[in-house]
């Protein structure tokens, strides 16, 4: 197997697999103001689709390394970026006389610039954070026990995602242990949702393998999350 992408001709599988985690990430942003009790848990929405981006992103990084999914984590960035500027321009937009509908847009569809900035921060923490714990992970265990590095990467990832848009959205406005209780009940949700994945996984990886023929070593990849040209 080819040790990384050589081309810039990305495969049609690169493709939908850059399109599932995008498309999860956005829609999990837009889900995310419902909340919702799972066995006695009250959780976001989100958290039935979040998830999967942590996923993909173990398969983008097991498969075609880390400076591809680097990549990718700006586009996803990006395209975030773009959703939510578009609704907000269109919560600003003077409605047509007859709608109703202004209140009920703003309230699920609006968003405060706090929350805003502590969804951007966690997802670009959580994310590099997972691709560089399981990079460094396939290296160091020479590409064995695909299992250990998808479970390892999601504890520091989502651990690091929970930890920092909690306290950067609810900071000062909830009780510290009410924040800690929360971060702790996401990260092991999240967790438990990884591991459970965890054939799925092997499968999709394993499958891209053969029909990319990579399977990337980023032994000489430089981590730094800003060198997207690289």
């Amino acid at each position: 197997m080819k040790n990384s992408i050589t081309s810039k001709k990305y495969s049609l599988w690169f493709v939908l697999v850059t399109t599932i985690f995008i498309t999860s990430l956005i829609t999990s942003n837009i889900i995310s103001v419902k909340l919702v009790n799972i066995y006695g848990l009250i959780l976001p929405a989100a958290v039935i689709i979040f998830p999967i981006s942590y996923i993909v992103g173990d398969v983008l990084t097991e498969v075609y390394g880390y400076r591809i999914t680097r990549r990718v984590i700006w586009l996803g960035f990006l395209s975030n970026l773009f959703a939510v500027t578009a609704i907000w321009l269109g919560g600003i937009l003077p409605p047509a006389g007859f709608w109703d509908g202004q209140e009920a847009y703003q309230r699920i569809l609006g968003y405060t610039p706090r929350i805003l900035l502590a969804s951007f921060a966690a997802y670009l923490v959580g994310e590099f954070a997972n691709a560089f714990v399981l990079a460094k992970l396939k290296v160091a265990t020479e590409g064995r026990w695909l299992w250990l590095r998808t479970i390892s990467s999601t504890i520091v990832g989502q651990g690091l995602d929970s930890a920092v848009f909690i306290t950067l959205a609810f900071l000062g406005t909830i009780p510290t242990a009410a924040i800690i209780s929360t971060v702790v009940t996401q990260w092991l949700f999240k967790v438990g949702y990884e591991t459970a994945a965890t054939p799925l996984t092997y499968l999709v990886v394993n499958f891209l393998k053969r029909q990319e023929g990579l399977d990337t070593f980023d032994r000489e990849t430089r981590f730094n999350p800003l060198l997207i040209k690289e």
